[in-house]
């Protein structure tokens, strides 16, 4: 297969694969997304922050095809800034239904899904999702067309997973290659840029 075709997926496994799959093993010990203050509104074209004993991930996905993985950059306590065109306030919240019961559980394995529908028409097609799997259930966070969506339990069919070894070095910590893929796709993935978060 042309190498070409496979820049999405690629550039995401070699660029952060490593650090994804270094995560196993690591205990879920809090997240932050970003809810407005009047409401409590889910605001979810900001990232969503998930600590893993001190190793902060935080994944983001915008416009159709972007999905931006940093690590270690978000300060959760501040406020937020430089938001003014929003008409609410938008804060950082560490509640949510979906996340808490995963919360304090340790963190078995990491994939990428790749959304590869039936319907050769659908606008998310070649779209990657970030899982987490835990001994007691498992999370993804996807493109929902310009924004994020967190869905827990197995995730929809149309679904191709590629799931990250184990043994990689963390952020910062070593190489950061690319782990393993040991369920490669069929399908040519679509290319995703990795932009800077939203929040920064």
């Amino acid at each position: 297969m042309d190498a070409s075709t496979r820049e999405g997926l690629e550039a995401v496994r070699e660029e952060h694969g490593a650090g994804l799959a270094a995560l196993g093993g690591r205990r879920l010990t809090g997240f932050a997304l970003v809810r407005f203050v009047e409401d409590g509104d889910w605001f979810a074209d900001c990232p969503v922050v998930l600590d893993f004993d001190g190793v902060q991930a935080e994944i983001c996905h915008w416009k159709f095809d972007e999905l931006s993985i940093s690590w270690n950059s978000i300060d959760t306590t501040a406020a937020i800034s430089g938001w003014e065109y929003v008409e609410q306030t938008p804060a950082w919240s560490d509640a949510d239904e979906r996340l808490e019961s995963f919360v304090g559980q340790e963190l078995r394995e990491v994939a990428l899904l790749e959304w590869r529908p039936s319907s050769r028409h659908d606008l998310a097609d070649g779209t990657l999702a970030v899982e987490f799997v835990f001994g007691a259930g498992r999370f993804h966070l996807a493109n929902a067309l310009d924004e994020n969506s967190i869905d827990v339990g197995d995730a929809h069919p149309d679904f191709v997973r590629h799931r990250l070894g184990r043994g990689a070095d963390l952020p910062g910590r070593g190489t950061g290659g690319g782990g393993n893929v040991s369920e490669p796709a069929e399908q040519p993935v679509q290319g995703i840029r990795l932009p800077r978060s939203p929040i920064g």
